[in-house]
């Protein structure tokens, strides 16, 4: 496939869209067998980069388990950084998500959040 070619060149090279369209189509199977644990490679690196989708998308894999060990604190700081931006979606999820942690993992997953952006999206996965 054409596109994938050039995603990955592109992606290869630190372009956080090419490596954020490359997650997609693991995640979704477009194109591609599905693959969450390929998508899971290629959403970390643009979701360091601040691509909100990437981010948004970093909490919806990791509050499904999807290529990762599910992690609803993890899932709660992802959806928290992209609702920080103004992601509805983030929002939504966030507090869903909220709802199912006790006081000690909420303050846990807002802490990850905060030192995250401190980090400037480094090392955050």
């Amino acid at each position: 496939m054409e596109a994938m070619k050039w995603f990955r060149f592109a992606a290869a090279q630190g372009d956080a869209t090419a490596q954020f369209n490359l997650g997609s189509m693991y995640g979704n199977g477009q194109g591609v067998p599905q693959d969450y644990e390929e998508a899971m490679k290629w959403f970390p690196l643009a979701a360091a980069q601040g691509d909100l989708d990437a981010q948004f998308n970093m909490g919806v894999m990791y509050a499904k388990g999807l290529g990762i060990q599910p992690d609803l604190i993890k899932a709660h700081m992802w959806f928290n950084l992209a609702a920080s931006k103004g992601v509805s979606d983030g929002k939504k999820s966030r507090d869903i998500i909220a709802q199912q942690l006790t006081s000690e993992e909420l303050a846990a997953a807002q802490k990850l959040a905060r030192d995250c952006l401190a980090r400037n999206f480094k090392g955050c996965d």
